[in-house]
């Protein structure tokens, strides 16, 4: 994600949340399929062995989602079999399916939000409106990789002094008390070093100034624009029309027209616009790499 961590947060922001209203609130099949595979096209910028390691989340939840829809809901007029007496019908099972793709995608999505979209970015964006939210999700976004790193540093040192090398359930019980009560002094500790830290450099003081690396160029612009583009051309689309989808009581035709490829083409478009601006700055280095 290195060409797409360069666009500007506001930019990335409307990305984000328009890719991701139309795949929360649009049940077309095709919409939902598009959502799905732009998102995991993102994440595979990102590092393919984050992917796999993934997977072992992603995948259960699917199926999981996948099979509790069609044996909860009985809705539909297609029935495949009967279950304690209860019908599983085709609807439901279909319906079950394209909820799993809407949940996954739209998680998806989420994660790389919180990887493009880091704590400074959202300070940036938020900082003149609400600067005391934007602040605390900063803080909070901050503290939780912080926790962590400091968490493993207790644990081993207190390993090291061999407080609780033993295998027992007791001794490892213990142990994990220790490292969180250190934990919570730790916290308390730097709360309270950030809280001076801020009062000295005149945090909430009248006309004190913000300072931002991140500017606004006309390559954000451009990308904005062509976002907004795509999004009322989907938006348009769906108040015609041209994608309505339904699942109950019978699934209904998928009617493939001018208007509507043309709906599930900008929606296409606008999911792997990321993975579309990190091959062109790929295929650019090589290019100039093989000038050298």
């Amino acid at each position: 994600m290195k060409a797409f961590d360069e666009i500007d947060p506001v930019a990335a922001a409307v990305y984000f949340v328009s890719v991701m209203l139309v795949g929360m609130f649009i049940s077309a099949p095709m919409i939902q399929l598009f959502s799905l595979l732009g998102a995991a096209a993102f994440c595979l910028i990102g590092g393919r062995g984050e992917i796999k390691s993934d997977l072992g989340f992603y995948i259960p939840m699917f199926i999981m989602i996948a099979l509790i829809n069609p044996l909860f809901s009985h809705n539909g007029v297609t029935p495949l079999f009967f279950l304690n007496g209860n019908p599983v019908t085709l609807e439901a099972v279909i319906y079950g399916i394209v909820l799993a793709v809407m949940m996954t995608g739209i998680l998806l999505w989420c994660r790389n939000f919180t990887k493009v979209m880091t704590s400074d970015k959202l300070l940036y964006i938020m900082g003149r409106a609400v600067p005391a939210l934007s602040l605390t999700v900063s803080m909070a976004l901050r503290f939780v990789p912080m926790f962590k790193r400091q968490m493993k540093k207790v644990s081993a040192a207190q390993k090291g002094m061999g407080l609780y090398s033993s295998k027992s359930y007791t001794d490892r019980i213990r142990g994990a008390l220790r490292v969180f009560a250190a934990m919570v002094s730790w916290s308390l500790e730097n709360a309270m070093e950030t809280s001076c830290a801020m009062k000295a450099r005149g945090y909430g003081l009248k006309g004190r100034t913000n300072f931002a690396i991140f500017r606004f160029t006309l390559r954000d612009c451009i990308f904005t624009v062509t976002t907004l583009l795509l999004l009322a051309a989907v938006i348009g689309g769906y108040a015609l029309g041209y994608i309505d989808f339904y699942y109950y009581p019978r699934i209904s035709a998928a009617d493939i027209n001018a208007g509507s490829a043309a709906v599930y083409v900008s929606f296409a478009v606008m999911a792997f616009l990321p993975f579309m601006i990190e091959v062109k700055e790929a295929l650019k280095w090589k290019y100039f790499v093989s000038k050298i």
